[in-house]
């Protein structure tokens, strides 16, 4: 007798069919307060570049955001107000926020690379000090600060508004944080073991790690100066020394007597964003160099 033929399994396969995926919604809330966000801190600004395209007399008699053709006549006659005064603010601010910024970055690096990597005692104590300046407010600081450079015969002279910006407690604060996140303890180590001192582990080590930090810093304390008001106000009588924000304030006040000048106060008010602007757009190569550098380390 032939064996019986085996059986063979004839049941088809099962196959699932996933439903596609729809990606997930985008919640409508958030998206909605951040656009709010933005049209309310961007319409300043377009309102100051539309009234600084405008005349006079167009900026009194309509509001509208329809540009004007008056922006070049605007700076025109800016440039010729009280012989070019209006430039030589300008190189001031310049000297103070670049100056007190680059000094003030240095001054933060080296300070926070300290508090980071060395062990000393009252290092906590210094820190926490920090901490509390930080939360003073630079307005109160001005009087007391005019009183000693008033003691010292500083007063309107450009080390008045240079020397107080030097120091910066959130500045110190941040290059501590960096320095202590970014600089390995092992490769500072290892520059000790081949002979190299404190100065050139910081230099040579720690401040090109510690770059996007300090540049952080410097932009910080740029902006926050370039923006200062009240200790140039309080430290300067001369106007040849005034920064942007006195001498527009000073051009606000006799635009009271020549209404002519609140339209070049406008137009000054425009001129001083751009250097922001342009400083902002050139130093976030460091930021991005940054987060690569962090993106190959993970």
């Amino acid at each position: 007798m032939s064996a019986p033929a085996s059986t063979v399994d004839t049941a088809p396969a099962l196959t699932l069919h996933r439903r596609p995926t729809k990606p997930p919604a985008r919640p409508l809330l958030p998206t909605l307060i951040l656009l709010l966000g933005a049209v309310y801190c961007l319409l300043p600004v377009a309102w100051v570049v539309v009234a600084s395209s405008k005349s006079s007399r167009d900026l009194f008699d309509t509001f509208t955001f329809a540009p004007g053709d008056a922006l070049f006549g605007n700076i025109s006659d800016l440039t010729g107000y009280s012989n070019g005064v209006y430039w030589k603010w300008m190189a001031n601010t310049a000297l103070y926020a670049g100056g007190g910024a680059l000094l003030s970055a240095a001054l933060s690096g080296l300070t926070g690379y300290t508090l980071a990597k060395f062990r000393f005692p009252g290092r906590t104590a210094m820190f926490n000090i920090l901490l509390a300046g930080v939360l003073v407010p630079g307005v109160t600081l001005a009087i007391p600060q005019y009183l000693l450079l008033a003691k010292m015969g500083l007063t309107n002279t450009y080390l008045s508004v240079l020397l107080p910006s030097i120091i910066s407690p959130y500045g110190i604060y941040l290059a501590r944080i960096y320095a202590a996140a970014a600089v390995p303890d092992t490769l500072i180590e290892a520059a000790r073991t081949d002979g190299a001192g404190e100065l050139r582990i910081f230099g040579m080590i720690a401040v090109p790690v510690m770059l996007p930090g300090l540049v952080t810093v410097f932009l910080f304390q740029f902006v926050a100066i370039w923006n200062n008001f009240l200790l140039p106000f309080i430290m300067l009588s001369d106007d040849q020394k005034f920064p942007l924000t006195v001498g527009l304030y000073t051009m606000l006040n006799r635009g009271n007597t020549v209404p002519a000048l609140y339209t070049l106060t406008i137009t000054g008010a425009l001129l001083s964003i751009i250097p922001l602007v342009a400083l902002f757009l050139t130093l976030q190569r460091y930021w991005r160099i940054d987060i690569v550098a962090g993106a190959v380390k993970a």
